[in-house]
């Protein structure tokens, strides 16, 4: 089965996110669209994304990959450096 592309768009909401400005963001905005967990609204965003990814609960692994997809896409957007090359390689320990 083919991986989902992502669905991520880039947002004009920036930095610190009130609950307010959560609210406010479409769910192409994060991470997890269906949870609307993990917001990916500019770098600091992404690489916390990428940080407390095991920690997103009740999820499939569809939505882990589509979660993943758009996490890559956001990187890219925001040049972030991703190493991993599937979701299941976050939080394993690097080779040094």
């Amino acid at each position: 089965m083919a991986k989902p592309g992502p669905t991520w768009k880039p947002h004009t909401e920036h930095g610190q996110l009130s609950t307010s400005d959560r609210k406010e963001l479409p769910d192409n905005a994060f991470a997890f669209p269906g949870r609307r967990a993990e917001p990916l609204v500019d770098a600091s965003h992404v690489r916390n994304a990428l940080a407390r990814f095991d920690q997103v609960k009740d999820v499939t692994d569809a939505d882990r990959d589509l979660a993943f997809a758009n996490i890559l896409a956001a990187a890219k957007h925001y040049d972030v450096d991703v190493t991993e090359q599937s979701w299941k390689e976050l939080g394993k320990p690097r080779d040094s």
